[in-house]
C-alpha cells in the first residue's frame, strides 16, 4: 500500500450485493493533476456504503449502509485504507445520505425509506457518541397520491439529503413531501443534540427535491428528481428565512420519459452548476444568473456512461460516477463557458454511487 495525500484522494461509495450491486465497499481513487484517476483499491469492506462524508479536520470518513440501515465512522490507517472507528449506529430504512457539520460537532443522516432525519453527536476524535431523531415530516399537500403508487392515497416521507448552511443551520430535502426543511441544532440538556425545526419551504407538488448546494451568494439550488427542474430557495436578509424563488428546467433540451435527476454541483467560482440526469444519461450545464438567484441551462452533454448517479467538480475537472455501467468518466471543463469537453479518462469502478474528495467536506 502507498501513502496518498488527502488532497489527491477520492473516496468512492458503492452498492454491494445486498442492494443488487457489484461493489465491495468504500473504494480509494488517486486523482492526478492532469485530471486522470487511478484505482488504488478497496479502502474498507462495507455493505452498500451508498454515500460518504469526510470530517472537516480529522482523517475520519462516515458511511451510511443503505441496506443494513446503519451509519459508521471509519478512520484512515495512514495510507489509503480505512478501519472502523467504533460500532455501526442504527439509522433508518434506506439510509441514503450523510453530511458532516463544518466544525465536526455532528452528522446528519437522511433515510429515503421511512423519511427519518437523524442527528449524531461526534466526539473530539470524530467518533459517534449519540443519536437524536428530528421531527417527522407532514405532507403539505395532504392526501395527495403517491407518485410511485398513484392508486394509494397519501405520500410517504422520503428524506434524501442534508446541506450544512453557511449560517450554521441545516437544510434537508424530503423528496416524497416536496419539502425543504431548515433545522437549528441546539445542545442540551446535557451534551445531547436537539434538532429544532426552524421553518419549511414547500416546492411544487410532485417535483421531488433530491440534492442541493448553496451558492456563495446565500441562495440554495435544489435539483428535483421527478420534475427534472432546478429550484432556488432564496434567503431573506430580513427574516433569515428561505422562500421559494426561481423554478426552471434543469436541462437545455428538456426531459424525456424515464429520466430522473440525481446530483447538482457548483463550480468553485460559483458561475456554473452541473446536474446529472439518469435515463437519458446527461450532464446539464447551467449558468448562474440574476446575481446568484437563478440558473439558466446552456448545454447538455452525454455523461459518457449509464446512470450518472453522482458527480464532483474538482480543480477544473468533472468526474461522473455511473452506477450501472460501473465507471467514473472524467471531463475537462472550459474555464469560460463551463461546458465539458471530450472525455479525458474512464476508470472502472464497481457500482459507484458517490465520489467524495478526502480533502474536502461537501456542503451537499
Amino acid at each position: 500500500m502507498e501513502s496518498i495525500p488527502a488532497h489527491d484522494l477520492i473516496w468512492t461509495g458503492s452498492y454491494t450485493a445486498d442492494s443488487g450491486g457489484s461493489g465491495s465497499g468504500i473504494g480509494a481513487v488517486a486523482a492526478a493533476a492532469d485530471g486522470t484517476l487511478r484505482w488504488l483499491g478497496l479502502a474498507a469492506e462495507a455493505g452498500s456504503p451508498s454515500f460518504l462524508a469526510v470530517h472537516p479536520s480529522l482523517p475520519v470518513v462516515y458511511a451510511v449502509a443503505e441496506h443494513a440501515r446503519t451509519v459508521r465512522a471509519y478512520r484512515r490507517d495512514g495510507e489509503f485504507g480505512l478501519e472502523p472507528a467504533g460500532p455501526a449506529w442504527p439509522a433508518g430504512d434506506a439510509a441514503c445520505h450523510v453530511a458532516v457539520e463544518p466544525a465536526g460537532r455532528f452528522l446528519v443522516v437522511c433515510c429515503w425509506g421511512d423519511g427519518q432525519v437523524l442527528f449524531y453527536e461526534l466526539g473530539a476524535d470524530g467518533g459517534i457518541l449519540g443519536r437524536a431523531a428530528a421531527a417527522e415530516s407532514r405532507d403539505p399537500y395532504g392526501d395527495a397520491p403517491d407518485a410511485e403508487a398513484p392508486e394509494k392515497p397519501g405520500r410517504p416521507s422520503r428524506a434524501h439529503a442534508a446541506l450544512m448552511l453557511a449560517d450554521g443551520r441545516v437544510m434537508t430535502t424530503d423528496l416524497g413531501h416536496d419539502l425543504l426543511r431548515i433545522w437549528t441544532v441546539r445542545s442540551g440538556p446535557g451534551p445531547a443534540l436537539r434538532p429544532v425545526l426552524d421553518h419549511e419551504v414547500v416546492l411544487p407538488q410532485g417535483s421531488g427535491p433530491r440534492h442541493l448546494v448553496q451558492h456563495p451568494g446565500g441562495d440554495v439550488f435544489v435539483v428535483t428528481e421527478y420534475s427534472i427542474e432546478v429550484v432556488a430557495a432564496s434567503l431573506s436578509p430580513d427574516s433569515g428565512d428561505f422562500r421559494l424563488g426561481f423554478v426552471g428546467p434543469a436541462t437545455a433540451g428538456g426531459a424525456v420519459p424515464g429520466d430522473s435527476a440525481a446530483e447538482i454541483a457548483l463550480a468553485a467560482d460559483g458561475r456554473h452548476a452541473y446536474v446529472g440526469v439518469r435515463g437519458s444519461n446527461r450532464i446539464s450545464v447551467l449558468e448562474v444568473v440574476a446575481g446568484g438567484a437563478a440558473l439558466r441551462p446552456v448545454a447538455d452533454v452525454h455523461s459518457g456512461g449509464n446512470w450518472p448517479r453522482h458527480h464532483v467538480v474538482r480543480e477544473g475537472w468533472l468526474h461522473v460516477a455511473h452506477e450501472r455501467s460501473g465507471d467514473v468518466v472524467t471531463f475537462p471543463l472550459d474555464p469560460e463557458t463551463g461546458v465539458p469537453g471530450t472525455p479525458l479518462d474512464r476508470l472502472d469502478v464497481a457500482s459507484p454511487t458517490a465520489l467524495v474528495p478526502a480533502g474536502l467536506t461537501p456542503r451537499g
